[in-house]
């Protein structure tokens, strides 16, 4: 093992998720795997942290030979700790996932998962985030295996450009026709909050929506790739500053 190199796994379905152990099955051949991940599930929660509550850590037993820790947190307040108090030393990957569910297009935003990705790359760790579109708690992650595989070799053999991380989703099903690289969709959510009742008579609202992709017609997103059975592969970064909009502002104010 002291030749294998070292790959921090987290997510943010939480440790007993299947997306979670399928990953860890992948990649336990590839090296010498850490989990740290929340107890309970985490989606949505993009890169926040917990300010107001004591973390805790829970060794688990070891699952395909990776060392398991369970962590009362945000999928972030995970990968911190990890870096911070868990691992033996600086990991030289870092993979979250499988997401249960996509997060392609503008919903890297909200990704709990990409939390993990983006702040692996702050670090300057290189780092990608796996989803399947299948939101199902029992979906069937066989499918991944080559493209789990094939991306993560290729980024412990060559790296990532400085400040880049990836971002890849596969389609559910079992015939991906290959991989894309590509840019993230356009699209906005339609926020419709649900109105509900409680027993108590009181009215209380649950999220619901729907996801809308506003350039449908284009043809090099990773939206357009995965309804055509692809797996994309959407190169990101942390950093949003919007380089190309510094000069007019700066005339301006």
């Amino acid at each position: 093992m002291d030749n294998k190199p070292i790959i921090l796994v987290g997510n943010d379905d939480g440790i007993e998720a299947r997306g979670l152990k399928s990953l860890i099955e992948f990649l336990a051949p590839m090296g010498e795997l850490y989990v740290a991940a929340p107890a309970t599930h985490q989606s949505a929660k993009s890169s926040s942290l917990t300010m107001d509550t004591p973390l805790r850590v829970d060794r688990l037993d070891d699952y395909m030979g990776a060392r398991m820790f369970r962590i009362n947190g945000t999928p972030v307040d995970c990968t911190k700790m990890a870096l911070n108090r868990l691992l033996p030393r600086r990991p030289d990957l870092i993979v979250a996932g499988i997401n249960h569910g996509a997060n392609s297009g503008s919903n890297v935003i909200y990704s709990g998962t990409m939390g993990v990705v983006f702040e692996g790359c702050l670090a300057g760790i290189p780092s990608i985030g796996f989803s399947l579109l299948d939101y199902r708690p029992d979906a069937d992650f066989s499918a991944c295996r080559p493209i789990v595989e094939q991306i993560t070799a290729d980024v412990l053999a060559n790296g990532l450009p400085t400040d880049v991380c990836l971002n890849v989703n596969i389609p559910a099903g079992t015939d991906i026709k290959g991989i894309k690289v590509c840019r993230a969709a356009h699209g906005t959510w339609t926020e419709e909050f649900e109105q509900r009742t409680d027993p108590f008579g009181r009215n209380y609202y649950w999220i619901t929506g729907s996801y809308s992709n506003t350039e449908p017609d284009s043809i090099d997103t990773d939206l357009y790739y995965l309804e055509h059975g692809f797996a994309s592969v959407v190169p990101c970064r942390p950093d949003q500053t919007a380089l190309d909009a510094i000069a007019l502002l700066a005339s301006r104010l």
